[in-house]
């Protein structure tokens, strides 16, 4: 357990941020297990939405946004 003041603000903060990062993250796999079911054009635009606020909140990295968006693209077009 943290001992000084700073440690444990930061443990309360950390936790707030890691339910964030959880909800965030699920809400993004969601998305594109739904595209994955549906193939439409709707669903892989709210794949695209819930995987950019990801990245753009920092949950996963740009490169990995980038990835996963060009290989649900890839999908589309088959």
């Amino acid at each position: 357990m943290p001992i000084t003041k700073s440690a444990i603000k930061k443990l309360r903060a950390d936790k707030k941020k890691a339910t964030f990062n959880r909800a965030t993250k699920t809400k993004a796999k969601t998305a594109v297990d739904e595209f994955k079911k549906l193939l439409s054009l709707e669903s892989l635009s709210k794949a695209f939405s819930a995987v950019d606020r990801a990245a753009k909140k920092g949950v996963i990295k740009g490169g990995k946004a980038d990835r996963i968006k060009a290989r649900l693209a890839k999908k589309i077009t088959k």
